[in-house]
């Protein structure tokens, strides 16, 4: 098993996680429920355990990947580039989550305070994966990127002016 294999293992759990742990706060905000908002706490602390797995594992992952065919070095440096915004987003988010852990523990005062404010970076933190995803996927899948339609129709034109001599 190598870095790359290992990266694909761990990569989508911060991006899952924090969508899921977003959507049980919410459900906990609108409940007034703190068991529900301290499962989506959890949620948040292991997505960023993850995302430090996932960062851990990236740079190996490109090493193994970046002179294949279709992908290249630019490509990949954006991902790279916003999964690092997306991890320190998400160590911020689990910090903030242990905190409001804590709050609701002891019934401090500010716990609701925190649990808004965890809201506000989990919608954050949820929009820089989906950011992380989709440049992660462009990586392999040629289809999905935005230059696509360019890549295929320049190819098929290299292939016709290749079929005419």
């Amino acid at each position: 098993m190598n870095d790359a294999h290992l990266h694909m293992l761990v990569n989508h759990f911060p991006i899952v996680g924090t969508i899921l742990g977003l959507l049980v706060l919410i459900g906990g905000l609108f409940l007034k429920n703190n068991s529900v908002k301290n499962t989506s706490y959890c949620l948040f602390i292991i997505a960023a355990i993850f995302a430090f797995f996932s960062m851990a594992t990236g740079d190996g992952a490109e090493e193994l990947v970046e002179d294949m065919p279709n992908i290249g070095h630019k490509i990949i440096h954006e991902h790279e580039e916003l999964a690092e915004k997306f991890a320190i987003i998400l160590y911020l988010l689990g910090v903030v989550s242990i905190i409001g852990l804590i709050t609701n523990f002891k019934k401090h005062a500010k716990a609701n305070f925190f649990a808004y404010a965890i809201a506000v970076i989990a919608i954050v933190a949820v929009f820089f994966s989906t950011k992380v995803g989709t440049s992660g996927g462009e990586i392999r899948h040629t289809e999905i990127r935005t230059d696509s339609l360019s890549t295929i129709t320049n190819a098929e034109s290299s292939e016709s002016a290749t079929d005419k001599d």
